[in-house]
This record gives structure tokens, sequence and C-alpha cells, in this order.
């Protein structure tokens, strides 16, 4: 006769970073403490992923600064940039006004 040996293995407490939308919602505590230990957690609607939660200093980091200094370089070294780019403005006719 054999004997079968069975293993208790713990369980893996982390969970998957998917979250269907009711669960994010009843447990959104939880969600934001798992973005800051885990990283981005996804959240579901019908199976499929919706929108991914990040921590505000990892968007903040992917979004950069809004200057407008890559626009300014860009422009400035480009051949063409001796181009006017003003239109040229017609004389309007003036009115005579009676107050």
């Amino acid at each position: 006769m054999t004997s079968s040996l069975i293993v208790n293995r713990p369980k893996s407490t982390r969970q998957p970073s998917n979250w269907p939308l009711q669960d994010a919602k009843a447990r959104f505590s939880e969600l934001v403490r798992r973005v800051h230990s885990e990283g981005p957690q996804h959240v579901t609607v019908h199976g499929r992923d919706e929108v991914v939660v990040v921590a505000a200093t990892e968007y903040r980091k992917l979004k950069g600064t809004q200057t407008g200094a890559d626009l300014i370089a860009a422009l400035q070294s480009s051949p063409d940039r001796d181009i006017d780019l003003a239109p040229p403005r017609a004389k309007m006719p003036v009115r005579d006004v009676d107050l």
C-alpha cells in the first residue's frame, strides 16, 4: 500500500494586480496600499483592462514637465528657422462715427 504525502504550502499572500471594478471600489484603501508596495494596479470592467492606478510620483515621472522647451529647441534647430511665419497685415478701412 502506498501512502501519499500531502505538503501544505503556505499560500502566496500576493494577489494579482488585476482588480474588478466592484472590488476596487469596495477595497480602495487596500488598492492604494498595494500601489505603493507592489506597483501599478489594473482595474478591469467586464474582464477588460480599463485603468491602471499608479502612485502620484510615478505619474509625475511618466507625465514629465510641459515647459515647451522641447518645441522651442526643435524650432530653433530647424533648417527653415529663417522663414517669416507672421501673416501679412492688410490695411482695413476705418468708418467715421458720429457721437
